[in-house]
């Protein structure tokens, strides 16, 4: 899996309620989750982001509450990948589970700013920078998260799993 877009840089603490408002949680509606992604921190967020985008942020990425909304929100939104220093747990499971990339890596957090753009190769776990040049290592992905991710998340896989 290889993802390339430009960045948009957070800092840390970044909680779901950021991500995606509570008063928008009444719907699943993946693309009218979208709509509403980051606005109470980045107001254009929705009206920059393109498909394939990359969100760089501090520590401590999608903590608060659990909900799935908040990665549906990001990767509906267009964000193939978001690369934190840290990850609260229950994102980061929420984020596998519908597909949505993550990668820790703080050095790359640390080198890469706004508006660069960046390519990942999850398989290998290399990070580059396009626009400097500069590259890190992250873990990559294991198997089974890969799938998860190929697949769109955990139900399509197993529905392709149980589909063969």
């Amino acid at each position: 899996m290889e993802f390339e877009g430009k960045a948009f840089r957070y800092g840390r603490d970044i909680d779901t309620d950021v991500i995606i408002p509570a008063r928008y949680l009444n719907t699943s509606d993946a693309q009218e989750l979208a709509e509403h992604c980051m606005e109470d921190l980045d107001a254009t967020f929705t009206e920059r982001v393109e498909q394939g985008d990359i969100i760089v942020a501090e520590e401590n990425f999608g903590c608060g509450s659990s909900r799935e909304h908040a990665p549906i929100a990001i990767k509906a939104a267009g964000v193939d990948v978001v690369i934190a220093k840290s990850f609260a747990r229950i994102f980061y499971r929420n984020a596998i589970n519908t597909g949505l990339a993550i990668m820790e890596c703080p050095d790359a957090v640390d080198a890469i700013s706004e508006g660069d753009v960046v390519k990942v190769d999850a398989a290998s776990g290399i990070i580059t920078d396009v626009t400097t040049g500069q590259e890190f290592t992250a873990q990559p992905f294991p198997s089974f998260i890969a799938e998860i991710i190929e697949a769109g998340g955990l139900v399509p896989r197993w529905k392709g799993k149980l589909a063969q």
